[in-house]
């Protein structure tokens, strides 16, 4: 599907709109803000789903390169991703008991966390429950995605916002833990799919 997105306002997150979620606390309190990605939300709808196209130019934040602030979906709502330009990480989490508004600090246990890398053409579907987080792993190219998602789906960042982040950090040494979670398994990887699925009906549930 292709969109020009030149005459389109877009939605700014902001480097001040995701301070609460990064690893580097300390470049933090020198930094300046600035735009951090832009957000393209409700381009089209077909059959109940919504598309949104999101740009994520290369940055780095102090040691951890460039992210989305990361969320949970509110019902058991799945989305699917396409990488359109550039390369993308997308980080993904479920919690034990899969709580997330209103669970304490020390009662969040991850019992699942696995990544998957993705180039231009690649698919990526965020499963119902897991809680993600987007990544563009360059230090050169701007990351263009596409998203297909239910127009009923709302999103919960409270968790990422307590916990100071994912479970995982992508810093320019690689992957490291976040210390704030009680328990975080090892993290696996995944491959994308090749090919969009035929049917996105199972968006629709929630």
């Amino acid at each position: 599907m292709e969109i020009n997105l030149k005459d389109i306002t877009p939605d700014i997150r902001k480097l001040y709109d995701i301070k609460n979620v990064l690893h580097d606390q300390e470049w933090l309190k020198a930094a300046d803000d600035f735009d951090i990605y832009f957000m393209y939300r409700g381009l089209e709808e077909k059959d109940g789903i919504r598309y949104d196209i999101t740009v994520i130019p290369s940055a780095m934040l102090g040691s951890e390169f460039v992210k989305t602030k990361g969320h949970y979906h509110v019902g058991e709502y799945g989305e699917v991703y396409t990488v359109l330009e550039g390369e993308a990480i997308y980080l993904m989490s479920r919690l034990a008991g899969s709580r997330v508004a209103g669970q304490k600090t020390d009662e969040i246990i991850i019992e699942d966390a696995y990544a998957v890398k993705a180039q231009k053409g690649d698919i990526v579907i965020i499963p119902a429950l897991y809680g993600h987080v987007t990544i563009n792993p360059s230090q050169t190219k701007e990351l263009k995605m596409a998203n297909w998602v239910s127009p009923q789906c709302k999103s919960d960042y409270s968790l990422y916002e307590k916990m100071q982040g994912a479970c995982y950090y992508y810093l320019t040494t690689g992957w490291t833990k976040n210390s704030n979670y009680k328990q975080v398994p090892e993290l696996r990887f995944e491959e994308p799919l090749k090919s969009l699925p035929e049917n996105l009906n199972f968006l629709k549930q929630g």
